[in-house]
């Protein structure tokens, strides 16, 4: 849906013409709660992440929690890492066009942790 409709859908629906999406700024969490709830809901998560190191058991393990919008919902993010305190944005490949609030850090998962079981 994102790369517009398909060479069918405009087939079919000829008069159809797109709307772009405004990129939204100066965006203010007005409820944290619910913002912080919301995103992690549709697009956060926690995850684990495996990878070889130069350890004895040769792996490591780096625990994380992500947050995915689409490039023009990057402000959102980095208005997220302001009010958390905590976090990196990352631009995902030109051709994604997504924009990624990672945090990794242990004292700041746990941070989080805490703000996400406040939520319930």
């Amino acid at each position: 849906m994102n790369n517009g409709l398909s060479d069918e859908l405009k087939a079919v629906f000829p008069n159809t013409i797109p709307v772009q999406k405004p990129f939204v700024k100066n965006q203010q969490i007005l409820d944290p709660t619910l913002r912080v709830a919301g995103l992690t809901t549709a697009e956060g998560c926690f995850y684990v992440h495996i990878y070889k190191s130069t350890t004895k058991l040769g792996k490591s393990v780096l625990l994380g929690f992500v947050i995915t919008q689409h490039l023009k919902d990057e402000q959102i993010l980095k208005i997220l890492v302001q009010y958390l305190g905590c976090g990196k944005i990352y631009i995902r490949s030109p051709g994604a066009a997504g924009a990624r609030m990672i945090i990794a850090r242990y004292t700041d998962l746990n941070k989080m942790q805490l703000i996400l079981k406040l939520l319930d």
